[in-house]
C-alpha cells in the first residue's frame, strides 16, 4: 500500500499479538507507570442517538469513559452490557483492578485512558508521529462527512478494490466509494446501508474476500479485534482502524497488523459542534 506523503510514517515496533497480551504488558509496567499506582478518578456512562439529515438510520450508541489524570479513555458497548451504576461503583478504583476485573468495555476504556495518558495523541501530533486533522465546526452532517473523508484518505487502493467495512457508518460507505473502492459492509446492528447495499453479520465472509479492511474500534469492545487483526496479518492485507473506542489501544498495534489508524480522542465529533482534532497514523511495511 503506497503512503500518502503528507502523513507521518511510523517504523514497526515490537509486535503486539493480542489485546490480552497488551493488558498484561501494561500491568507489568512495560508501557509506563504501574497501573496499581494509578486511580480512575471518574467513570462516565453515556447514551445517545443520532439520525443524520437525509438518512433513515438512527444510530444508538452507549459509551463508558474513564478519566485518568489529563486523559480520557473511551469504549462503546452494546445496549444492556453496562448500566449507569458503573459510575458509582468504579469511580476512584485503582486502575489495575479495572484492567483485571471490570467488564470488557470498561477494561478497554481503562486501558485506553492509560495509554492516552502515557502518550497523548496531541503530543504525537506535535512530534510528527501522527498527522492532526481538524474537523470543522458545524452541523453533525458536516463533521461526520469530514471525519469519514479523513478515514477513507488512509486507503490507497486500486479502482474497484474490495474494502471490508467492519462496523458500518453510511458516510464512510460513501467515502470509500468516492476513492474507487467497493465496500463489503459488515455490522451486527444494520441490515442495509442508506443506499440499499446488504450488510452481512458474517465477519469471516468479509475478511476472506476483502483486499483491504477498515474496522471500527468497536471490535475492541466486542472481542472481535484479535480475529480481524490475525486474519489481515495472515493474508497480508492492509487493516485501517477508525477508532473513537480505544484509539490509543489500537495505536499499540501499528506495525503488528494495523497498517493505519484514524484516532479520535474524547470529546468525539458527535459531542461537539466546535472544531476538534483526530490523528492519522501510518506504518512502514504494510501488513
Amino acid at each position: 500500500m503506497a503512503l500518502a506523503p503528507s502523513t507521518p510514517v511510523l517504523s514497526t515496533p515490537n509486535p503486539v499479538l493480542s489485546v490480552e497480551a497488551l493488558v498484561e504488558a501494561v500491568l507489568a509496567g512495560e508501557h509506563g507507570p504501574l497501573p496499581s499506582e494509578l486511580v480512575a478518578t471518574s467513570v462516565f456512562w453515556i447514551h445517545h442517538g443520532t439520525r443524520l439529515a437525509g438518512g433513515d438510520t438512527t444510530y444508538l450508541n452507549q459509551y463508558v469513559l474513564v478519566r485518568l489524570g489529563g486523559s480520557f479513555g473511551g469504549c462503546a458497548f452494546e445496549a444492556g452490557e453496562i448500566d449507569p451504576s458503573v459510575c458509582r461503583d468504579s469511580s476512584g478504583t485503582p486502575l489495575d483492578v479495572l484492567l483485571r476485573e471490570a467488564p470488557r468495555p470498561l477494561r478497554i476504556a481503562a486501558l485506553d485512558a492509560y495509554l492516552s495518558e502515557v502518550r497523548p495523541h496531541r503530543v504525537a501530533g506535535e512530534s510528527g508521529e501522527a498527522e492532526p486533522v481538524t474537523l470543522p465546526s458545524g452541523a453533525p452532517e458536516v463533521r461526520a462527512k469530514a471525519r469519514d473523508a479523513a478515514i477513507a484518505g488512509l486507503l490507497d487502493i486500486e479502482q474497484g478494490a474490495t474494502v471490508g467495512l467492519i462496523g458500518v457508518v453510511n458516510p464512510l460507505v460513501a467515502a470509500i466509494r468516492e476513492r474507487g473502492g467497493e465496500p463489503l459492509p459488515c455490522d451486527f446492528n444494520l441490515k442495509a446501508t442508506q443506499w440499499g447495499d446488504p450488510v452481512t453479520a458474517d465477519m469471516h465472509e468479509v475478511l476472506d474476500r476483502a483486499e483491504a479492511v477498515v474496522a471500527t474500534g468497536m471490535t475492541l469492545s466486542n472481542g472481535s479485534f484479535d480475529t480481524v487483526l490475525e486474519r489481515c496479518r495472515s493474508r497480508g492485507i492492509p487493516l485501517i482502524v477508525y477508532a473513537q473506542t480505544g484509539s490509543a489501544v489500537a495505536r499499540a498495534f501499528l506495525g503488528s497488523g494495523v497498517t493505519a489508524l484514524s484516532a479520535e480522542p474524547f470529546p468525539f465529533s458527535q459531542f461537539s459542534a466546535e472544531e476538534t482534532a483526530l490523528y492519522r497514523y501510518r506504518t512502514v511495511g504494510g501488513a
